[in-house]
């Protein structure tokens, strides 16, 4: 089956996010973590049969939806779980903040930087105490400084919080290194809070996404893992994610954390969810394909710039650049002026650097290359 993701889709007057302010401009977007391509035919197909019924009530998990997000764990990685270790939510965002929120106030929360920004924002909104260790470039390739890791972990940390695959820098974390790490927070009694949104990303086929809870039963009872249909299929809108806690403890103090604020998730977005997982496959490894070769261009193209410089994208849409040595005062400013739209990579805890979202047509990304080349000095 082929899918056209060459086709440029108008967004702007969408009421897009990530296309919002660029009305009456030629500026392209590349900031936000959502693509530029249709969602996968099956899910469109879903959405259009739910919206012909006609009643949009409160939704409760349908069963088709929980035992699509069952099999498609099976299928990917080879995780079975239980359907009633499956917390529904609006979001990932959202389960960030409810781990944070489960912490007694002087308890603490270790992140990695650079980290997608709600890992940091949400225990500073939480009140929590965080630490921030940063992740070592090492050998063309980001890694976690266990060293650090172990320095700087204070006492009264109690939850862990990965983002796997990494986002902003791509990084799919060896299944060593998820060892390591799962046996650090055992051994200091923490929670693993373990982002997995980007898990059906993996663009190395040489790297393969390994979820902690996997590991053995002791880690699985100390983990909550978060993830969503969103950026595989390209569905953020329609707010449907999940968390799978395996422990049932652990589950309702999850679950309390929430209480009557967190609204649940709508229609729309389980008839999505559902039809994403159950036959969005075909759909996904064509998406694979062509990201593949997006980023191939973007590491060819920052390669040859004077003063950029980029590790391999080994998973997620997302191009982690540093701009450190371009000789520009602003990197995001000066390439806006030149019509490309960044974000700043102070957000996620490291200035100087800029994030690149490459899940666009290929004419649209080289087209933003060459802008930000022309935006460096020419020596």
């Amino acid at each position: 089956m082929e899918f056209d993701f060459d086709r440029i889709i108008e967004r702007r007057g969408t009421d897009s996010f990530k296309w919002w302010g660029c009305e009456g401009s030629d500026i392209i977007p590349l900031p936000v973590a959502d693509m530029d391509f249709a969602a996968p035919p099956a899910a469109i197909e879903a959405l259009h049969r739910r919206v012909d019924h006609g009643v949009f009530g409160y939704a409760r998990a349908p069963r088709g939806a929980v035992e699509a997000v069952v099999a498609a764990l099976a299928r990917d990685h080879q995780w079975t779980i239980d359907p009633t270790w499956i917390v529904w939510l609006p979001g990932v965002v959202t389960g960030i903040g409810l781990c944070c929120r489960m912490l007694a106030p002087d308890e603490a929360t270790v992140t990695f930087v650079p980290v997608y920004p709600p890992f940091l924002d949400n225990s500073v909104l939480a009140g929590r105490p965080q630490t921030r260790v940063p992740i070592a470039g090492r050998d063309g390739r980001w890694e976690i400084d266990f060293d650090s890791l172990e320095a700087l972990t204070p006492p009264s940390a109690r939850l862990l919080m990965l983002c796997t695959p990494q986002n902003p820098t791509g990084t799919v974390l060896p299944r060593r290194d998820v060892e390591r790490l799962a046996a650090f927070a055992l051994g200091r009694g923490m929670t693993i809070l373990s982002d997995e949104i980007h898990c059906d990303l993996v663009l190395d086929p040489a790297r393969r996404h390994v979820v902690p809870a996997t590991l053995d039963p002791a880690v699985a009872a100390r983990t909550i893992t978060l993830s969503a249909p969103s950026k595989t299929y390209n569905l953020p809108g329609l707010g449907c994610a999940f968390a799978v806690i395996p422990d049932a403890t652990l589950r309702r103090g999850f679950r309390a954390a929430a209480g009557e604020f967190v609204p649940s998730v709508n229609a729309l977005g389980y008839a999505a969810c559902e039809a994403a997982y159950r036959e969005g496959t075909p759909w996904r490894t064509a998406l694979l394909d062509y990201l593949r070769g997006n980023r191939d261009l973007v590491q060819a193209e920052v390669a040859s710039m004077p003063g950029l410089s980029m590790n391999p994208v080994e998973a997620t849409y997302l191009a982690w650049i540093d701009a450190r040595r371009s000789g520009l005062a602003d990197p995001v400013r000066a390439f806006l002026a030149a019509g490309v739209k960044l974000v700043d990579g102070a957000l996620f805890g490291a200035p100087g650097f800029v994030r690149l979202n490459f899940g666009c047509p290929r004419a649209r990304l080289a087209e933003a290359l060459r802008r930000m080349r022309s935006a460096l000095p020419q020596s």
